[in-house]
């Protein structure tokens, strides 16, 4: 009888599917994405396809498509006659990065404090827990990567996959402009206490502030980043 469940209890083959594999290009694009973001591939390298290849132990196509993905993420240049080079980014790419982070960020907290903000904001204190120890340990990369995730989860938190995969290829961006923030002389206790008010401002609601919180963020960043860059005006 217990068999005869467990057989009823089994799905049909057509509800079955493939486990599927993820391809050696998008390996590849991964390791190279990692890479750049942590300047093991610095700005204004060249990357051959054959060393590449090599290095991998692949043939040259895989390299080849990978390259290709991240060309179209932007974060590769072709240069005719010459080849693929990590890019570099200069102060109006570092503005439009930022500007483009503050209009996704902005559109996520409108939809995460229409759902169950409560919710939201204690996945963001546990994140936030993250950097509280970075920053005690004067660890300025873990604080990075630390703050990179609090804004991964914070648009993750948005319930919309599109603002999700707009934000991923931005956040590949700014971890190449954070690398340069880790050694800047702003004290770890400061962006501790922004994100913790992000955090706050989450959990009653507050949608006015959390926009002024986010614009304050990018600004900071880009004046650090930019010296006498002008804030940018608010809508």
């Amino acid at each position: 009888m217990v068999a005869d469940d467990v057989v009823r209890a089994a799905p049909s083959a057509t509800t079955l599917r493939r486990v599927s594999r993820r391809s050696t290009p998008s390996l590849i694009a991964e390791q190279l994405r990692s890479a750049i973001m942590h300047g093991g591939l610095a700005p204004g390298s060249q990357l051959g396809e054959a060393e590449l290849a090599a290095q991998f132990g692949v043939s040259r196509g895989p390299v080849r498509e990978a390259m290709q993905r991240l060309v179209q993420e932007g974060l590769l240049r072709s240069e005719h006659n010459r080849g693929l080079f990590v890019i570099s980014l200069e102060p109006d790419d570092v503005r439009d990065i930022y500007t483009a982070r503050a209009a996704v960020e902005r559109a996520a907290v409108s939809l995460i404090v229409k759902g169950d903000r409560s919710a939201a904001a204690d996945h963001l204190q546990a994140v936030h827990a993250d950097m509280v120890t970075a920053a005690r340990r004067g660890d300025r990369a873990a604080l990075s990567d630390a703050d990179l995730h609090f804004h991964e989860a914070l648009v993750g938190l948005s319930g919309s996959p599109r603002l999700a995969r707009m934000h991923g290829t931005l956040l590949v961006e700014t971890r190449m402009c954070l690398t340069a923030l880790q050694n800047s002389d702003r004290p770890s206790a400061d962006a501790v206490e922004e994100h913790g008010g992000l955090v706050a401002a989450i959990r009653a609601g507050d949608t006015r502030r959390l926009i002024r919180l986010i614009d304050a963020h990018m600004e900071d960043a880009l004046r650090r980043l930019i010296p006498g860059s002008e804030p940018s005006p608010h809508g």
